[in-house]
């Protein structure tokens, strides 16, 4: 097949595999094989979501990791999204090993870069090589939702250390204990 129906028809098979039983083993191998030529698409709901396990934060913060090399295979990027709920920040940090794309979906917030402070809203995309501060402060009262991209991949390491399905139980880590996660993953936080 060629043309639009061999689009077409591959498409079909990649949309029905992706509908398949996650127990079913044989379902599971065409899946993977479906991902590693294909790729795959992940819908809204769709990914692996996590909350943070701390005391202070809102029941609105959350992670949700959408690509990575478990879920690809690629160790090329990882992705996912964010809800930096109003008051709450992300610490202004840098990564040692990764560059990184953020893209406001929605919401105001104001951004650190280097230096600079800058407003950001929705439709904007912000390009942070590795090595350079950064961070973003949600004073206002609504959810900022936002898409991150790294290369290559690890913050969703982080993200997984740090945080936990909801509804699960957990202890909160102590500052020593966030700090050496953070210096495992090739973070370092900027201490104002």
């Amino acid at each position: 097949m060629t043309g639009i129906w061999g689009w077409a028809a591959a498409a079909l098979l990649f949309v029905t595999a992706c509908g398949q039983p996650e127990g079913d083993s044989a379902a599971s191998a065409y899946d993977a094989a479906v991902r590693d030529t294909m790729g795959y698409v992940m819908f809204p709901d769709d990914g692996e979501v996590l909350v943070p396990c701390r005391e202070e934060s809102s029941a609105d913060a959350r992670w949700v990791i959408k690509a990575d090399p478990q879920t690809t295979g690629s160790t090329r990027l990882a992705m996912g999204t964010q809800t930096l709920p109003g008051g709450e920040l992300i610490p202004v940090h840098r990564h040692e090993h990764q560059d990184e794309i953020l893209f406001i979906h929605e919401g105001r917030a104001t951004g650190v870069f280097g230096d600079s402070s800058v407003a950001v809203g929705p439709g904007t995309t912000v390009y942070v090589p590795r090595g350079v501060w950064h961070g973003v402060e949600n004073a206002a009262s609504e959810n900022v939702n936002l898409v991150w991209v790294v290369s290559p991949p690890g913050l969703e390491g982080f993200f997984r250390d740090i945080g936990v399905p909801p509804g699960t139980d957990c202890v909160p880590m102590d500052a020593e204990e966030m700090a050496e996660i953070r210096r495992q993953h090739g973070i370092t936080q900027r201490i104002e």
